[in-house]
């Protein structure tokens, strides 16, 4: 190939490399919130790690829990907005142990359920896929 050649070979690859990422940050941003919550509760019970969660507080939607993973205390919160019909009524009855998942590449990364698992002790009612 000629020197010519190579640089018209080389700027095609980075078109199609600059194509490629426009396409993929137009398809990300047309995610919304919602279902980019969603999509990582999914990733983190497909890829996650289970451990003991004790569950502090539930205030409204938000339901707060505190963990440890290689002995480092974490504490975090998630949004049950979405599971509303699958808790109780009195959801101080959340509040004790539980189970959760969390990512491996980042532990404060975290679920107590999500739409294919839970790790809410107390429900008796098993959560389709």
């Amino acid at each position: 190939m000629t020197g010519s050649g190579a640089l018209m070979a080389g700027l095609a690859a980075l078109a199609a490399l600059l194509a490629a990422s426009l396409l993929w940050i137009l398809k990300r941003a047309r995610v919304g919130p919602e279902e980019r919550e969603r999509q990582r509760r999914l990733a983190v019970n497909s890829a996650g790690r289970m451990t003991d969660a004790v569950i502090t507080d539930v205030h409204g939607d938000l339901i707060s829990y505190a963990y440890s993973v290689r002995g480092v205390a974490y504490a975090a919160s998630q949004d049950i907005s979405h599971f509303r019909d699958l808790l109780p009524e009195d959801r101080s009855a959340l509040i004790g142990p539980a189970n959760l998942k969390y990512h491996p590449q980042n532990p404060a990364n975290s679920i107590v359920i999500c739409e294919r698992w839970t790790g809410l002790r107390h429900l008796v009612r098993e959560i389709e896929s």
